[in-house]
């Protein structure tokens, strides 16, 4: 099958056939239906975040399932799963304490990412994030796939896997934002219009969308925000202070990943408040905070690993949210390009002029 597969960092994607292995006893063959061109990939194609090729990027996916290991039983061929960022092993210390965002099936792999094909001239192929989404097919563990029932399609769905997890979450589980409170969301790429739709879902009466792209503010506003504010040009930290009685944000998301976005963060919160941290720009990045703000002053700094979503228990209840139309897709969706086309949504997202554009295949 075809996959486009990243054979030298920083270069083009090569789409190419490969031999898929067959699945395992623990996992699964699924079909892929599309897979969102994550911002993240920008990063992972630059090499700044520890990628060795030749690999299959793209970290979340939803498509069918074609064939399941002989150990698989609660999916089966035919059903339409979501495939996450994030394995739920169930086993693991951290599936044990309700923290599956940090399951050992990802980040303790010892071998690195699994091997799922092999090309033409024989390389081992393996599939970043454990998922290889920008591909005709994914192998993938079974503890990784989601089985889905609903009549939206495939390309919505698909955001399911990383953006709306991520964005919902970081309100909901993470933040925990009540009625009445104040929001400030730092960055307003596909991940911070997830989180300013769900913080206004949640009932935060200012949300403050902070963003230099102009066009991503102006978005925002239309999904929920109460203030748009272009850190390039103006003081973020005392405009949110003005229009919060001079104390600053109950809580502030970050969705950027620079680290000056998360020193942001901290300072447009007010003493006690709740600062969540989703971005990462490259490994080895360093964060400099002030100690009195985050030793004296109550901030609570919380990781938002995708959401820290349990995907058993939040699935259904945010693809209700998308079926009920509380949850708007067609925003963030910006583009659909065919799997030769990933060139191009590459350099569309790295220039800004994408927001979640989706790699779509024939099904």
């Amino acid at each position: 099958m075809k996959a486009a597969v990243l054979q030298t960092l920083a270069s083009p994607f090569v789409v190419e056939d490969l031999d898929y292995l067959p699945p395992e006893p623990d996992r699964v063959l699924v079909r892929t239906h599309a897979t969102p061109f994550c911002s993240t990939d920008c990063t992972n194609w630059a090499g700044k975040f520890g990628k060795v090729p030749p690999v299959i990027l793209g970290h979340a996916s939803i498509g069918e399932v074609v064939e399941v290991g002989r150990d698989v039983r609660h999916v089966s061929v035919g059903q339409r799963v979501v495939v996450p960022g994030t394995p739920e092993c169930g086993r693991c210390y951290y599936c044990s304490i309700g923290r599956p965002d940090q399951c050992s099936e990802l980040f303790d792999r010892s071998d690195g990412y699994p091997v799922v094909a092999i090309s033409g001239a024989g390389q081992k192929v393996r599939a970043s994030g454990n998922v290889g989404g920008y591909a005709e097919l994914m192998s993938v563990s079974a503890n990784q796939v989601f089985a889905v029932e609903s009549d939206l399609g495939s390309d919505v769905l698909s955001l399911m896997g990383c953006g709306i997890m991520t964005g919902v979450g970081s309100v909901v589980n993470v933040a925990r934002v009540e009625p009445g409170e104040s929001v400030a969301v730092i960055g307003c790429g596909h991940l911070g219009l997830w989180v300013v739709q769900a913080a206004r879902l949640a009932g935060a009466a200012q949300i403050f969308a902070i963003d230099p792209v102009a066009e991503r503010t102006a978005m925002a506003l239309k999904l929920g925000a109460t203030h748009a504010i272009d850190p390039a040009t103006e003081d973020a930290i005392e405009l949110v202070r003005d229009a919060t009685d001079g104390r600053g944000s109950d809580h502030a998301i970050e969705a950027a990943g620079p680290a000056g976005s998360q020193e942001l963060a901290v300072a447009v919160t007010r003493r006690a408040g709740t600062v969540v941290l989703n971005g990462v720009k490259q490994l080895g990045t360093t964060v400099t905070y002030p100690q009195v703000s985050i030793a004296v002053q109550g901030r609570a700094i919380l990781s938002s690993q995708n959401g820290n979503v349990r995907m058993r228990r939040d699935l259904a209840r945010y693809v209700s949210l998308l079926e009920g139309g509380l949850l708007d897709p067609e925003p963030i969706i910006t583009s659909r390009y065919r799997l030769d086309g990933i060139n191009d949504a590459l350099r569309a997202s790295a220039e800004l002029r994408d927001l979640s554009g989706l790699i779509v295949f024939d099904h």
